[in-house]
């Protein structure tokens, strides 16, 4: 027992010496930081039809409509898709939904506002990259299309199904629209 809890301690106290030895990448970013301008660039190419009224864009993802809404001096965007009344959501419907928050709504999120369910993705705006809003974008589609079934934000689903085919589908063609930039 005293030498597992001394190796413990030499471990426990070796990590910052280990640590200062071998510091962490910084991470990449190989886009310029996210502006309306580009976030509306990438959303024309998703739909030509989009409405935009100063920071905040309207949009459709297959016929589910979707509101992207910035704000630069706080450096956040949300992009939210609505999904059902909040009226009549029951105790186990909410657990559900909680639990697909935690492995399968990915980074897409399931919320009430407003007297609503919504499907959302919130993210700061400066260091998101194209990619990865095309890829918040798929997933908060694809949280509403799989709502009362799969409850999933598509792609890297723990223990299968059928959601995989679907998301991955969205997001190619998502990507393709995307590439037009």
């Amino acid at each position: 027992m005293i030498r597992l809890a001394t190796v413990i301690v030499f471990l426990f106290c070796s990590l910052p010496a280990f640590a200062q030895d071998t510091p962490d990448p910084a991470p990449e970013h190989s886009e310029e930081p996210m502006t309306i301008g580009l976030m509306a660039q990438i959303i024309s190419a998703l739909d030509p039809d989009m409405q935009q009224r100063g920071p905040t864009f309207q949009f459709v993802v297959q016929d589910i409509p979707v509101i992207v809404i910035t704000d630069p001096r706080a450096d956040r965007m949300r992009a939210m898709v609505p999904i059902r009344s909040a009226d009549g959501l029951d105790a186990e419907e909410l657990m559900r939904l909680m639990q697909a928050n935690f492995d399968t709504a990915l980074d897409a999120r399931y919320a009430v506002a407003q007297g609503r369910l919504w499907g959302v993705y919130i993210h700061p705006l400066s260091p998101l990259e194209s990619e990865q809003f095309i890829s918040g974008i798929a997933q908060t589609v694809n949280v509403a299309l799989s709502y009362g079934q799969a409850y999933s934000g598509g792609a890297q689903v723990f223990g299968g199904g059928d959601s995989n085919g679907i998301y991955e589908q969205l997001l190619e063609e998502l990507r393709k629209k995307g590439e037009e930039l």
